[in-house]
């Protein structure tokens, strides 16, 4: 079933109608003309951004947020809400989306190098690594922030201390469980399960010394035909990125992003604190090889679906351990993060990272406008 235009849910013309007549405070990006949305045969690709994107986050009632870390730029927005068009605003205000001279005593009131965005139910998950340019977490920054999507409203901002984002740390994903009692964050930067105690505000690194949340040795991702190298030539180690929470809330699936290897675990035991590290690693899974993974999302019906960065692709795992591809094409320049509606429309981001100056003996080979996508998964 190809995605059109004649195919957006009622709801979502429903938002984009009421969104459109309330749209007093929009604040429009500064350069690039906005191209339409391009439909090639099921994916529809929306060029719209003028910053590089990583996370997308799409509410039940359609809403569609995205944010843009502060890497080689400074992004216009840290976080925004698209609205129709392509046109952004703030989110959830002005205020939060600065971060100068004058903001930097107040690192936990600041969006400073927002990673992803995740939704869920009434509310939107904000995750700050707080590490400009991968240079190290500003003290203070590394936070969660909780927004209810009926009021716009920040309602709670989980900061996490030295040893659950220590300096070399990138905290990259979140997920809430299904009961809405912990958050799970991955840790890019140095390999980690981060677990948030949602009720006391309290948390603890996991599995960080497990292989399962490192970065494979000797793996080197290739994309377009060219080896993923630093300025050194080295092979980046980006250690566990993409995860993912099952229906019921039994096990919490990851990877790697420079690995081979899909794990998963029982919730369970990440959230018994009479297990010791050593064995708690003991219960880790090994659950597929993939490939170079980034972001991942659950399905309803428990299909798991990745970003397939060597094939320019989205792959889906099956409940019976099937391995299909969903969508290839060149247009996926590193598919990024990703999320997915009650209906089955798969939305997903494309952050070009393998463009970046790092990987390219310094030179800034990236082309806005940068995208988000769609596609419908609805049936296999």
């Amino acid at each position: 079933m190809p995605v059109t235009f004649a195919t957006i849910k009622p709801m979502s013309f429903l938002y984009l109608l009421v969104t459109l007549l309330l749209a007093g405070c929009i604040t429009n990006p500064i350069s690039y003309e906005k191209a339409p949305p391009a439909i090639r045969h099921d994916l529809t690709e929306y060029p719209v951004f003028n910053d590089q994107v990583t996370g997308i986050a799409v509410s039940r009632e359609g809403r569609i947020f995205v944010n843009f870390p502060r890497w080689v730029n400074d992004p216009l927005y840290s976080v925004a809400e698209v609205l129709p068009g392509g046109t952004l605003r703030p989110y959830p205000d002005n205020n939060w989306n600065r971060w100068g001279v004058d903001e930097r005593h107040q690192p936990g009131a600041h969006f400073i190098c927002v990673q992803s965005v995740f939704a869920n139910g009434n509310r939107l998950w904000i995750l700050d690594a707080a590490s400009p340019g991968f240079k190290g977490v500003i003290p203070g920054g590394a936070k969660l922030v909780e927004v209810n999507l009926a009021t716009d409203r920040i309602e709670r901002i989980f900061s996490f201390d030295a040893l659950a984002a220590p300096h070399d740390s990138y905290l990259n994903d979140v997920r809430i469980d299904p009961r809405g009692d912990f958050a799970y964050i991955t840790d890019s930067g140095a390999g980690a399960i981060v677990l948030l105690d949602l009720a006391s505000g309290a948390s603890r690194r996991l599995l960080a010394n497990d292989p399962s949340t490192k970065a494979e040795p000797g793996f080197i991702p290739v994309i377009n035909g060219k080896e993923l190298r630093d300025e050194q030539g080295h092979a980046p180690q980006i250690h566990a990125d993409g995860l993912a929470v099952d229906t019921k809330g039994d096990y919490l699936y990851y990877h790697a992003l420079t690995a081979r290897t899909l794990y998963r675990i029982k919730t369970a035991f990440l959230k018994d604190r009479k297990l010791t590290e050593a064995q708690l690693a003991t219960h880790v899974e090994r659950v597929a090889e993939t490939g170079a993974v980034d972001g991942m999302v659950m399905g309803s019906d428990d299909n798991l679906y990745f970003t397939a960065l060597e094939e320019n692709a989205i792959k889906r795992y099956s409940p019976q351990g099937k391995i299909s591809t969903i969508i290839r094409d060149e247009h996926l320049q590193w598919p990024d993060s990703m999320a997915i509606t009650f209906d089955n429309y798969l939305y997903f981001t494309a952050s070009q990272i393998q463009r970046m100056p790092r990987f390219n003996h310094g030179k800034d080979l990236r082309v806005p406008p940068y995208s988000y996508f769609s596609t419908w998964v609805g049936l296999e």
